[in-house]
């Protein structure tokens, strides 16, 4: 079974206050030119996307320049519906594996689109961040469209630590009871410091 954890692209597809707003427009109609065609202006940090350590950092490798196996792996899903701040619990540290892609399903992403959704989010805690860099995962997933809230510092912890962040994930919800699953977030092959992504989740059986 395969999974879609990416919000959808659209027309006016919400922003992170202060990014240019994104334009989904026909270029071009069948009818009138013989062909259709379409024009996208878009943000790297609109929709689902993966943030790389040039986002944050004076690292100046951009994101298609990581290793492709960086952004596939084994998934862990913790479940941190109800939480405004998410710390480290010992469930959470028994769950998370090295090498894994970690998914923090807070239940926000349902509310992607709606006024509040930017200003008022759950947010990680340093130590749930340290727990991660322990761990040596991945990457780090939200549903939410971001980690934590100015000043970033916890962004900038990890991307020392070389852990990439994939921000406004959907459907997280549909993973639950799933117990081996695969995350394939792929970035575009794009020269730039973060990217809007395909991410998707693959049952292991």
């Amino acid at each position: 079974m395969i999974i879609d954890l990416t919000q959808p692209i659209r027309d006016g597809l919400p922003a992170y206050p202060g990014d240019p707003e994104t334009r989904l427009a026909r270029s071009a109609e069948y009818r009138r030119d013989g062909y259709n065609n379409y024009l996208l202006t878009i943000g790297m940090h609109s929709g689902t996307h993966i943030d790389g350590h040039m986002h944050m950092t004076d690292c100046t490798e951009y994101i298609n320049e990581y290793p492709l196996d960086v952004f596939i792996g084994e998934g862990c899903l913790l479940d941190a519906c109800g939480n405004g701040r998410i710390g480290n619990k010992p469930e959470y540290e028994q769950a998370v594996s090295e090498g894994q892609i970690v998914l923090v399903h807070t239940g926000h992403g349902a509310h992607f689109g709606e006024p509040d959704y930017y200003t008022d989010h759950p947010v990680l805690t340093l130590e749930f961040a340290e727990m991660l860099i322990r761990s040596k995962v991945k990457m780090i997933g939200v549903d939410t469209p971001s980690v934590e809230q100015y000043p970033f510092d916890i962004h900038r912890l990890l991307f020392r630590h070389k852990i990439p962040i994939i921000e406004n994930l959907a459907n997280l919800h549909l993973l639950r009871g799933i117990p081996r699953f695969e995350i394939i977030a792929l970035p575009l092959n794009i020269d730039a410091d973060s990217s809007i992504a395909r991410v998707i989740a693959r049952t292991i059986s």
